[in-house]
C-alpha cells in the first residue's frame, strides 16, 4: 500500500537522520527537503526525456541488465544495482537507490510509491523554476507515444500537457511514427511561438535542406544561449520508413560541428545539444566535436545522476541522460562569466508521486483528454501473482506475457517481440487492464504476423540486433535492447565479433536445424508489404490471451544464457 504525503516525509526525515547522504553538487542535510533546490548560477536548463506519453504517476523497474562491452564496461550508463549505487555514492535502501535501480523493487515500491506524473511534475518544474529566473525546459523527445491514448489522439494529449507543463524546446524520436503531416501539424499550429522543435540532423531527402530548425538562441539573464536539436539518428532504420518518406537522418557529426561553431559566431556564450542519440552515442560524439558545453541526452532512458565530463581537443563537455517516463527532471545550473561557462552544478530529481502535490491545471486537462477513452482503459482483463517488467537488455516478464500470448494464439512454437524500452511496470497482485497492455504495445504499427523462417534466417536475425545492440563502436548501435525471444533457447556472448555473439539455439531441448523451417509469430514489422498485408493488432491479441488466463503467473523467463559477463558491473 503506498504512503501518504506525510508518511513519506516521515521516513526521508529519518533516513537523513540516519546519515544518508544525497549524491548531487548542492549540500542536502534533510532529505525531506530534495526538492528545495536553490538557485545557483545565472543560466538553468530544466530537462525532461523519454516521458513516453506516460500522463499518470507509474511504478517503473529500472534494468537488472544493462551490459557494457569493451571500453564502455564498468562506466556509466553500463551499471546497475549495487555497482551502480556505490559508483555514485548513493545508499541501499534509500529513496533515491528506488528510482535508479531494480533493488528490492517490489518492497521499495510498497514503500515509497509511484513516480512520475505530469500534475505532480508540472508542480516540480514550477517550484524549480521559481528560484531559477527565465530557466528553459527541454524536453528530448519520445513524448508523444506510448499509451493508448496518445496514440489514439495522435499525441494531443502530450502536445497539449506540453504546452501546459511550459516546455521550450524539442527534439524528436517515436514522434516521427504519426508520419511528417502530424509533426509538421503541431509545429506549425498549437506550437508556434511557444515551442521550437529543434534537429540538426534531419533534412530533406532531395536538396538535403534542414526539415526543422537546426538550432535557437534564448536569452537567459541576458546571457545567449544556444538549444541545438538532434533527433533520433535511426529513425527510418528502427521504425517504418513510409511515416517520413522525404526526411533523411544520421549523426551527422561534421554538420553539429558547423552548427556549433555558426552558434558562437552569433554570440551564444553557452551551448548545448538536446540529443535523443543514446548515451553511447552522446559519449562519443562529445569526444569528437568542440564548443558543446553539454549534452542533454536521452533514447536509452539512463538515469545518471552524476554528469559525465568528456574531454575533447578544446575542451570538455558534460554528458547527462534524464531517465524515461516522467521519473525524473534534470536540472543543470551554470555560472557563465566573461562569456563562457566557468562553473555548474547538476541534480537529477526523482519525480515521487507522494511528496509532490498534483498541479490543479495539469490535473484538469489530463482528465479532460482522458474522458473519452476511461472505459475502454480501465477495462480489467486479468491479474498478475507476480511482479511484470520489461526494461533490460534481454527479456522482463511483461515480454514473456506478450510472447506467450503470440505462440498460443498463432499456434507457434517461437516468438519474437521487439525490444522496446519503454513500457510501465504492475506490482504482484495487480489487475491487468487494457491500459496497461496498451502501455507496452500502442504503436502505429502494431500487425502481428506469422512467418516461417529456417534455422540460419533466425540466427542471423538474433546476430543482427545483438550487433545493434553490442557493437563496441557506438555509432553502429541503431537503438533498443536485445529482440524478446519465446520457446527458443540460445546463448549470447555479447564481447564476441559480429556474426558471432549466438550459439547454441534449442527449441524443445533439439538443436536448431539451419535449413529446417519452423514458424514464428511476431509483432511490429516495419515494413511496407506488412503494413499493407494487414493483420491483428497486437493488443487485441494479448487482451484475449489474458481474458482467457484471468490469472498471470510468469514461472519463467525465456532469457538466453550469457557467456562472457562473470564480473560485468552492467548485470545484476
Amino acid at each position: 500500500m503506498d504512503m501518504n504525503r506525510r508518511e513519506f516525509l516521515q521516513l526521508l526525515a529519518m533516513a537523513s537522520a540516519g546519515g544518508l547522504m544525497l549524491n548531487n553538487s548542492y549540500a542536502a542535510s534533510d532529505t525531506a527537503r530534495m526538492y528545495e533546490l536553490p538557485g545557483a548560477g545565472n543560466v538553468s536548463l530544466l530537462h525532461i526525456t523519454d516521458s513516453h506519453a506516460q500522463l499518470n504517476p507509474i511504478y517503473f523497474r529500472e534494468p537488472e541488465i544493462n551490459l557494457g562491452v569493451g571500453v564502455t564496461n564498468g562506466k556509466p550508463p553500463h551499471l546497475v544495482g549495487a555497482a551502480l549505487l556505490k559508483h555514485f555514492g548513493i545508499r541501499p535502501g534509500t529513496p533515491e537507490a528506488y528510482a535508479l535501480t531494480s533493488l528490492n523493487f517490489t518492497e521499495a515500491a510498497h514503500k515509497y510509491g509511484k513516480v512520475g506524473g505530469y500534475a505532480h511534475l508540472a508542480t516540480l518544474v514550477k517550484q524549480i523554476r521559481a528560484s531559477r529566473p527565465g530557466a528553459l525546459l527541454l524536453d528530448g523527445g519520445d513524448t508523444w507515444q506510448g499509451t493508448g491514448q496518445a496514440m489514439w489522439s495522435r499525441g494531443q494529449d502530450m502536445i497539449d500537457a506540453s504546452l501546459e507543463l511550459g516546455v521550450d524546446v524539442m527534439t524528436l524520436h517515436w514522434e516521427c511514427t504519426y508520419g511528417a503531416d502530424r509533426i509538421k501539424q503541431a509545429e506549425q499550429g498549437p506550437f508556434a511561438g511557444k515551442i521550437d522543435i529543434v534537429a540538426q540532423n534531419v533534412k530533406t531527402t532531395d536538396f538535403g535542406d534542414q526539415v526543422f530548425k537546426p538550432y535557437v538562441i534564448k536569452e537567459i539573464n541576458t546571457i545567449p544561449v544556444a538549444i541545438i536539436g538532434q533527433a533520433f539518428p535511426y529513425s527510418t532504420i528502427a521504425n517504418p520508413r513510409y511515416f517520413v518518406p522525404d526526411w533523411s537522418y544520421g549523426i551527422q557529426e561534421e554538420n553539429l560541428q558547423l552548427v556549433i561553431d555558426e552558434a558562437r559566431k552569433k554570440g551564444a556564450q553557452v551551448v548545448v545539444l538536446l540529443s535523443h542519440n543514446g548515451m553511447d552515442v552522446d559519449l562519443k560524439l562529445a569526444s569528437r566535436v568542440t564548443g558543446l558545453d553539454a549534452i542533454l541526452g536521452g533514447h536509452t532512458h539512463d538515469g545518471i545522476p552524476v554528469p559525465v565530463p568528456v574531454k575533447n581537443r578544446n575542451g570538455t563537455t558534460l554528458v547527462t541522460n534524464a531517465g524515461s517516463n516522467g521519473k525524473f527532471l534534470g536540472v543543470l545550473d551554470f555560472e557563465v562569466k566573461a562569456g563562457r561557462v566557468v562553473n555548474f552544478k547538476y541534480k537529477l530529481l526523482p519525480v515521487f508521486a507522494n511528496l509532490l502535490a498534483a498541479d490543479k491545471s495539469m490535473t484538469a486537462l489530463m482528465e479532460k483528454h482522458r474522458a473519452p477513452y476511461e472505459a475502454k482503459l480501465s477495462e480489467k482483463l486479468a491479474t498478475t501473482d507476480g511482479l511484470l517488467y520489461r526494461r533490460g537488455n534481454f527479456s522482463g516478464s511483461f515480454d514473456q506475457l506478450i510472447l506467450n500470448a503470440l505462440m498460443k494464439e498463432k499456434d507457434a512454437p517461437i516468438a519474437f517481440s521487439p525490444g522496446f524500452r519503454w513500457g510501465t511496470s504492475l506490482l504482484p497482485g495487480s489487475s491487468i487492464t487494457m491500459e496497461d497492455v496498451l502501455n507496452q504495445t500502442a504503436i502505429t504499427y502494431p500487425t502481428t504476423t506469422v512467418t516461417e523462417m529456417t534455422g540460419a534466417q533466425i540466427k542471423t536475425i538474433l546476430e543482427d540486433v545483438g550487433d545493434n545492440l553490442f557493437n563496441p563502436d557506438p555509432y553502429y548501435q541503431q537503438g533498443g535492447d536485445m529482440v524478446r525471444v519465446g520457446g527458443l533457447e540460445y546463448t549470447c556472448e555479447p564481447g564476441a565479433a559480429m556474426g558471432q555473439r549466438i550459439s547454441d539455439m534449442r527449441l524443445n531441448g533439439k538443436s536448431l536445424d539451419a535449413e529446417k523451417t519452423y514458424k514464428v509469430a511476431g509483432w511490429a514489422p516495419v515494413s511496407e508489404a506488412a503494413r499493407d498485408k494487414g493483420g491483428e493488432p497486437i493488443w487485441d491479441l494479448v487482451a484475449r490471451h489474458l481474458r482467457s488466463e484471468k490469472v498471470v503467473n510468469i514461472t519463467a523467463i525465456n532469457a538466453p544464457k550469457l557467456k562472457g559477463v562473470a564480473g560485468n558491473p552492467g548485470i545484476v
